[in-house]
């Protein structure tokens, strides 16, 4: 909306991902406990998900009102917001290694992982189910609140034009800031299925899936929510079939690669720009 690559959105999913392990040292929940089943393991991910997802919105809106909102109030040029985006990534990197250390810490088993069923050889966990279905879960509904609710329609004007949005009488500063806090909620949410799936949290945990993320965004189209979810599909699948081809040493090397092809021969993503239209 903001036409801003946010980095730091990155350690915002970082901070969601400790904010989980946290939540369950806080239940009782260890490393080498036996994992959980029933009402116990719904009861327990829908808790932890709803304090990472807490944590994670309020570390976005604090950081909209401390880093971005004075340079978008005294006109800042872009370049200066993304200076500062990477200077408040780097800032909370630190300040997480500082607190926590640079090693990886351990994540409690809170779900077994066993094979539901196979497909075309691919194994289907339980882990892997959760994390598809809890994904277009969340798709789904911002997806409805961007283009049903009246807080939407004021977030695709802003992004469209928001000198006449402000005319109109939208709250630029409100929707901007309703615009992080939705992404620190989703980002939260993100890391408690990442620590469930990958079982670590580390204070750069975020870098590499925040690269990713943005690539994907690029790869649908940046603004257009369904895009973001048809090129983190398609990366997802370019990386394994590289993977395989080529070794899983080359997984990575392929979304960088993905990245600079789209922006070189489709700089609007798959699917085109949605909320606004490009700028110069």
């Amino acid at each position: 909306m903001l036409r801003l690559i946010n980095f730091a959105h990155s350690e915002i999913f970082m901070i969601g991902i400790f904010a989980s392990l946290f939540a369950m040292h806080g239940l009782g929940i260890d490393s080498g406990d036996p994992a959980l089943t029933g009402a116990a393991l719904v009861g327990t991910l829908v808790v932890v998900t709803l304090v990472a997802m807490a944590a994670s919105g309020l570390a976005a809106v604090a950081m909209e009102r401390v880093a971005y909102r004075p340079l978008r109030r005294r006109g800042a040029p872009r370049l200066a917001a993304l200076i500062t985006a990477i200077g408040v990534s780097l800032f909370l990197q630190e300040l997480f290694a500082a607190r926590y250390g640079r090693d990886e810490l351990g994540f409690p088993r809170v779900l077994e992982k066993r094979q539901l069923f196979e497909v075309a050889g691919a194994n289907i966990r339980t882990d892997k189910v959760l994390v598809v279905l809890a994904a277009l879960l969340l798709m789904v509904a911002l997806d409805r609140f961007v283009n049903r609710s009246r807080l939407g329609r004021g977030v695709r004007a802003t992004a469209q034009d928001a000198e006449t949005a402000a005319l109109m009488g939208v709250d630029i500063d409100r929707v901007v800031m309703l615009t992080f806090l939705l992404g620190g909620l989703l980002a939260g949410a993100a890391g408690t299925l990442y620590g469930v799936f990958f079982e670590a949290a580390r204070y750069n945990i975020g870098f590499l899936p925040g690269i990713k993320a943005f690539t994907a965004a690029v790869l649908g189209g940046i603004g257009n929510i369904r895009g973001a979810l048809v090129g983190g599909l398609s990366l997802g699948l370019l990386e394994n079939w590289g993977s395989t081809v080529l070794g899983g040493e080359w997984k990575d090397v392929f979304a960088f690669t993905v990245l600079v092809l789209v922006l070189l021969f489709r700089p609007t993503g798959l699917l085109g720009e949605s909320l606004g239209k490009a700028r110069a």
